[in-house]
């Protein structure tokens, strides 16, 4: 596996080495022990999955109360992935990353606690699935909206054609989010 850091601290891109013949691929998407070597959680709260349709935003997500780290993927499709440096005190406090992650590539992207989450469905049928390192908790859910003009993410959709949420449209801008200590 290899696994390059983004310009945000603690963000990290995770490439699997994958194996290709004339019956398909493998790769593993989940090694306890590599993980571990690296740094990153070796053990999880909750495995989640979702579909999206071409042009569904979904995001910028994130909890204050049980705060989660994830590390995301695609099972099939395309999406262009996004991290933003949520945590007050960081010099890099509202920029982001944004990584296309397919279930061709099989590129992961870890995202810790501290960072808000988002991705961009850019095929027709995508399938989502990320590991988390907390519970759910719908008190402390909290939603940046995902076009917020401060935080200048270059999303492949424009206004009109994203699909969104109404949670997702009514998030708050980044300067009047409630934010990481």
């Amino acid at each position: 596996m290899k696994i390059e850091e983004t310009s945000l601290n603690g963000v990290l891109i995770l490439t699997p080495a994958i194996y290709r013949d004339d019956r398909g691929a493998f790769w593993e998407t989940w090694n306890a022990r590599a993980m571990a070597e690296a740094g990153l959680p070796s053990s999880w709260a909750q495995d989640n999955f979702s579909l999206s349709r071409k042009d569904v935003v979904r995001g910028i997500h994130y909890q204050t109360v049980q705060p989660q780290g994830k590390l995301v993927r695609v099972t099939h499709g395309a999406v262009l992935d996004v991290a933003v440096d949520l945590r007050r005190n960081s010099p890099t406090l509202g920029r982001h990353v944004a990584v296309e992650i397919t279930g061709d590539n099989g590129v992961m992207l870890w995202i810790p606690v501290g960072f808000g989450h988002a991705f961009v469905a850019l095929s027709d049928v995508v399938g989502f699935a990320y590991k988390v390192t907390d519970y759910y908790s719908p008190v402390g859910e909290r939603t940046i909206v995902w076009n917020d003009p401060d935080l200048a993410i270059p999303w492949p959709v424009s206004g009109d054609d994203a699909i969104v949420s109404e949670k997702d449209r009514k998030g708050a801008l980044l300067r009047n989010a409630e934010i990481f200590p």
